[in-house]
């Protein structure tokens, strides 16, 4: 495919950490970037071509900038698809595609969209309200413990709770839910999927995330998961199947719960880059961000092994901090060898919000997490 980068007008509605990593592409292949975002003070403002404020949730905001590119993706899943579908209509390129960001914003469409083709996940049943809740549960047993998911505008654990009883149902936000099933698993697995227009497919090593049991966040992610490799190529064919399914250009994360009979049953998926494959950046050959820019101007695809073990760590927002951001610890933590850290340029930090990851790189996993697992204590993110 023959493109002039420099009159390249590429669109990327967000401007959080994941549009900032694309753009560090975006501007080796010298690529004309736009960014939309709500936020005046966002990470992109002064790394990309041109900034436009805007509600990603608006008609107008997105559909007027999306007339300013001749390609359009996004970092976050919460966009006025009507908007894109508009575009689209218009032969403007949107990948990955609205219809599959339709499906993928709305859990209870999410789940049909697994069972209608054919990819194992756990049974579930969709509620309107808490109301139409407990009419049901009058008449059929509930099978605690369950697990409550908002079908919309969840993320990084919000959205989502471990039900234990019928009363903590009346405690919870009054929308759409499903209740799923609670699945007794051994690990929590995910992988990427890459694909361009011509079907040209790659896919990253399985990883293993380890979760942070009072926010439900992803803390550690252990690249590669530590499982056998029977599981490893049920799990990639599982993942494989789904982007088949969706027949999807560009990237699509899924996260997969590995039973205790070591089945695999799929949790939910992410048509964007995500922070399960932030490893890729030092680990693998072609970062996830780098496959993501490859796969939606249809180029040849990079090669997606890695070049060692790697643990992500999470750097979040401490408790009670709230405000301004100051950090410290990151001279300590640069002591270490093989180790990289990634500020993400939020000005303000709250309670377990993302505001950094540090990667480290070791030929011998459990040394590498105890690196992690020491520069997770050193780097302190407060409010000032």
């Amino acid at each position: 495919m023959n493109l002039n980068y420099s009159n390249l007008k590429l669109g990327i509605i967000g401007g959080g950490q994941l549009g900032k990593m694309l753009l560090q592409v975006t501007s080796r292949y010298n690529i004309n970037s736009k960014i939309l975002d709500p936020n005046n003070d966002s990470p992109c403002k002064n790394l990309c071509n041109e900034f436009f404020l805007g509600d990603l949730m608006d008609h107008d905001a997105v559909y007027e900038f999306g007339k300013k590119c001749d390609l359009v993706t996004y970092e976050i899943e919460h966009v006025n698809t009507k908007a894109l579908e508009k575009l689209e209509s218009e032969g403007i390129d949107i990948f990955p595609r609205p219809s599959t960001l339709k499906i993928i914003q709305d859990k209870s469409m999410q789940k049909k969209f697994f069972i209608e083709n054919n990819i194992p996940t756990a049974k579930y049943r969709f509620f309107k309200s808490i109301s139409d809740f407990l009419e049901f549960s009058k008449n059929n047993d509930i099978n605690f413990p369950c697990i409550w998911k908002k079908t919309k505008f969840g993320y990084d654990g919000y959205g989502v709770k471990k039900i234990n009883s019928l009363n903590e149902i009346t405690d919870l936000p009054d929308s759409e839910f499903i209740i799923e099933d609670y699945v007794p698993f051994k690990k929590e697995l995910a992988t990427t999927v890459v694909r361009n227009k011509s079907g040209q497919i790659e896919i990253f090593p399985m990883v293993e995330m380890i979760f942070n049991s009072n926010s439900n966040q992803v803390e550690y992610v252990l690249c590669p998961a530590q499982i056998d490799k029977e599981v490893v190529e049920k799990a990639k064919g599982v993942a494989l199947n789904l982007a088949d399914a969706f027949e999807n250009v560009g990237l699509l994360t899924v996260e997969m719960f590995m039973t205790k009979d070591n089945q695999i049953l799929v949790n939910e998926v992410a048509p964007r880059p995500h922070n399960s494959a932030h490893y890729s950046i030092e680990a693998c050959i072609s970062s996830q961000f780098d496959q993501h820019i490859r796969s939606i101007l249809n180029l040849p695809l990079g090669c997606s092994k890695p070049n060692s073990y790697a643990i992500m760590v999470n750097l979040v927002g401490e408790e009670g901090q709230t405000g301004s951001v100051s950090y410290s610890g990151i001279e300590k933590a640069m002591q270490n060898n093989n180790v990289s850290i990634h500020i993400y340029g939020k000005s303000k930090t709250k309670p377990n919000r993302k505001m950094g990851h540090v990667t480290v790189l070791d030929t011998n996993l459990e040394n590498g997490l105890e690196v992690a697992k020491s520069i997770k204590k050193t780097i302190t993110i407060k409010s000032k």
